[in-house]
């Protein structure tokens, strides 16, 4: 089977976002072969370069995000008008979006609109050669604001300035360059089997117009829905921008999944999310993110070596992990027990994780001054502040290892990787209810409200007080973990959908092996046979290549994949 693996600032390049797990599935499907379509978000991204890539990865294209292509395109009159036709449509589509952007099922017919002027977009970006020089045009501004001084716009919207209006349009220009791409023909995205694509929003756009413009069925991963993370990343945007955004990202994420074969979410939180954009129920397999048990395989089957008055808190520091509130729980917990200590282990995250992590050690040296057994001992804070890769703590797996309580004190989190970490080393947790903290810690770990550092407090110093409490506890989580979280099974989940997917799209090319012949078993026997697991023609008239044979390609090396 050929897969076309497409994402957005992640595989393969190093240190993008879902390396581990799509680096994981690559080499764990080694009878498949990849195709790796990837949209890069920075130019220090792309000069980090790749991470090394097995040998079933046959071609990787690549394509910039943060700069446009194909700006020198000038349109005539006709085009001009194709452009303003279906960018105003899309436009008024957007100024005319459901509550929080989010699309109700009694607005089919502005879906409809939203997917037709998507694709019109798409092949006019075909015809004339690209879409960078118009989307950043006058024009497409003065398209957006007729579209919000329009009758039946949303009031935020209508409230629109000049300065939001180019805010608006110079994110839709960068959202949209992936239409301006030539990997939607037969010797791209239109040879492989399925589209797979490693998260929602613009990586799983390519995958929407391979399957508009050839039939090939796509498969979306979502670890953390897209509209869910605009929120959160914009606060402080207008309403007008926000709710511009929100309206693009609802519409895009609920014509994804309507076209999507199946939708898997990496935990109930985001299938939640998933089913509010419109997602199909029918559609959605949950399948939860890989982790490797081995290199915590010594720690977990030996939990009596944890310091027994020993707290960890394990992560990546920034505000959102809230650690001013597990400062303030571990100050009641000191007062209860004098003797415990909390070992803080981590990186921060960026200029704003630095910030914060001075801040953070500020208040501990406000909250507990440091402290000496005896007039002529040197004082020590109970509070510590250390990174993996150091002498004491080599490894993730010795940071667990060097506390009896593990603590996650979030106040927002998608899937808790550290948390699985932790379970696997089975070690007992003390968490905070967001994300999808509850559905992994399955009864297996102590659950405590978000912001909360009384209820936090007295939850660690119950797993404290009870070392066979936190014995049970932590062998029950590592069991829990090896069951549900573990890259094999990941795998074989993935497999099992990827010939599943096969199975019920129709043969779209006869495939012919060096000598010219059909190859046996090229199509699932399924494929030839009419029935409701055939997709349904695409709209808008795709081409398809089902009349042509195609000789069956042999894999070459990832860096001479076409760019």
């Amino acid at each position: 089977m050929r897969i076309g693996l497409l994402t957005e600032g992640g595989y393969p390049y190093v240190g993008g976002e879902g390396l581990l797990w799509c680096d994981r599935l690559v080499r764990g499907l080694g009878q498949h072969e990849f195709d790796v379509y990837a949209l890069s978000r920075s130019e220090r991204q792309e000069d980090e370069g790749w991470v090394p890539l097995p040998p079933q990865v046959s071609r990787v294209r690549t394509a910039p995000l943060w700069m446009p292509e194909g700006d020198d395109v000038v349109y005539g009159r006709r085009a001009r008008r194709r452009f303003l036709e279906h960018y105003g449509a899309l436009a008024a589509v957007l100024c005319s979006g459901g509550p929080a952007g989010v699309p109700e099922e009694s607005s089919s017919a502005e879906a409809d609109r939203f997917g037709n002027a998507l694709y019109g977009l798409a092949e006019l970006a075909r015809d004339e050669g690209g879409l960078a020089r118009a989307l950043r045009s006058e024009t497409a501004v003065r398209a957006l604001e007729r579209a919000c001084r329009a009758p039946g716009a949303q009031r935020a919207a209508r409230e629109a300035r000049v300065p939001e209006l180019l805010t608006v349009a110079t994110y839709l220009e960068r959202a949209l360059r992936p239409l301006s791409l030539d990997w939607y023909e037969d010797d791209g995205l239109g040879a492989v089997d399925l589209c797979h694509a490693a998260s929602g929003g613009t990586a799983a756009l390519p995958g929407l117009l391979a399957h508009h413009f050839c039939g090939v069925p796509l498969l979306v991963t979502e670890y953390g829905v897209r509209l869910r993370s605009h929120y959160l990343t914009r606060p402080d945007a207008s309403p007008a921008v926000r709710a511009l955004l929100a309206a693009y990202h609802g519409r895009l994420a609920a014509e994804i999944y309507a076209r999507a074969a199946f939708l898997t979410p990496g935990n109930t939180h985001a299938r939640r999310w998933q089913e509010r954009c419109g997602a199909d129920r029918e559609k959605i397999r949950t399948v939860y993110p890989g982790m490797d048990a081995a290199p915590f395989a010594e720690v977990g089957e030996s939990p009596t070596s944890a310091a027994p008055d020993t707290m960890v808190w394990v992560g990546r520091i920034e505000p959102a992990k809230d650690l001013v509130s597990l400062l303030h729980a571990f100050a009641e917990i000191r007062t209860a027990e004098p003797g415990t200590r909390l070992r803080v282990i981590g990186a921060p995250s960026g200029a704003e994780g630095a910030a914060y992590l001075a801040h953070c050690r500020a208040l501990a040296t406000q909250l507990f001054p440091d402290e000496a057994d005896g007039p002529h001992a040197v004082g020590e804070n109970p509070v510590s502040f250390e990174e993996v890769g150091g002498p004491d703590l080599p490894s993730t797996a010795d940071a667990y290892a060097s506390g009896a309580v593990t603590v996650l004190s979030s106040v927002v989190e998608g899937f808790p990787v550290s948390l699985v970490e932790a379970m696997l080393c089975g070690r007992a947790t003390v968490s905070t209810d967001v994300g999808a903290v509850v559905e992994v810690i399955g009864g297996t770990g102590l659950v405590v409200p978000p912001r909360n550092p009384r209820a936090l407090a007295e939850a660690c110093l119950a797993l404290l007080r009870d070392p066979e409490r936190r014995a049970r506890l932590g062998a029950a989580a590592r069991a829990r973990a090896l069951e549900l979280f573990t890259v094999e099974r990941n795998i074989a989940a993935f497999h099992g959908i990827y010939l599943e997917i096969v199975a019920r799209s129709p043969v779209r090319r006869v495939l012919l092996d060096a000598a010219g012949e059909p190859l046996p078993f090229g199509m699932p026997a399924e494929a030839h046979v009419p029935g409701h697991w055939a997709d349904p023609t695409p709209r808008g008239g795709p081409r398809r290549a089902g009349d042509t044979p195609v000789t069956a390609t042999t894999a070459v090396p990832a860096r001479e994949g076409a760019r």
